[in-house]
């Protein structure tokens, strides 16, 4: 019995598309919902501390007078609970695999001045 079992493994392998990858040359597709590393769009950010002040890690920093948005990524635990927080949505997650880094760093954004309606 266990022959047979065998060699049905064998002949379906022989004859389906292989279960993995040659990584690096292929990437996986990442899934829905796949948490990543954070992303700001500073276009659309209106620096309100929202995502400073629910980050559980305290990684971000969001400064009105700097005019800046700092994330230490090292410190982020990809909670997501800064995207969800953002009220403009300028926060994603992107499931894309950072680059590798040998040390420590922040990322820092300025983030430009919001151009005022007319009345």
């Amino acid at each position: 019995m266990g022959s047979f079992h065998l060699a049905a493994m064998t002949l379906k392998s022989l004859f389906s598309k292989p279960e993995t990858l040659q990584y690096p040359a292929e990437v996986k597709a990442p899934y829905a919902g796949q948490k990543g590393h954070v992303v700001n769009h500073v276009e659309e950010c209106i620096l309100c501390g929202m995502c400073q002040r629910t980050c559980p890690c305290h990684c971000i920093q969001a400064s009105k007078p700097e005019r800046a948005w700092t994330i230490q990524p090292f410190m982020c635990v990809q909670c997501g609970s800064c995207v969800a927080a953002c009220p403009t949505h300028c926060l994603v997650m992107d499931p894309a695999p950072t680059a590798i880094a040998t040390a420590k760093h922040e990322v820092r954004q300025e983030v430009p001045e919001q151009e005022k309606a007319a009345s």
